[in-house]
């Protein structure tokens, strides 16, 4: 499994290299989901970079960061987007599903749904 300190760095890297910055890191905590988030800031929009973290294969992708307000954290699907500049940085890391250019933001194939990651082989 891939570890959190590699994911951390993986972001950080995808963020220096597309001209952003971290905002901050979302980490599963084994109850609420199965992914953690590396929620990246842009002149203008947030964006997160999101990893499986219960597989030993990690399963990444691009989607837009969930909105926390104290009524409904971490509720409701991800909604991914088309990132291709950080979809190419994260496509470079082995530890990591490679990039499938037929779905948009989406690195290897699978889904979240709510809070959990359905991942399709």
């Amino acid at each position: 499994m891939t570890s959190l300190r590699e994911f951390r760095r993986v972001c950080r890297e995808a963020a220096r290299r597309t001209g952003g910055r971290i905002v901050e890191f979302r980490i599963a905590d084994g109850v609420t989901s199965n992914f953690h988030q590396g929620v990246l800031g842009y002149v203008g929009h947030r964006l997160s970079i999101v990893c499986t973290s219960d597989r030993a294969e990690p399963v990444v992708a691009v989607a837009e960061p969930r909105v926390i307000d104290g009524t409904a954290v971490d509720a409701g699907p991800l909604t991914f987007v088309e990132a291709p500049e950080l979809v190419a940085v994260l496509a470079e890391y082995p530890a990591f599903r490679g990039a499938d250019p037929g779905r948009p933001g989406v690195l290897g194939s699978g889904r979240f749904v709510g809070s959990t990651l359905h991942y399709c082989d």
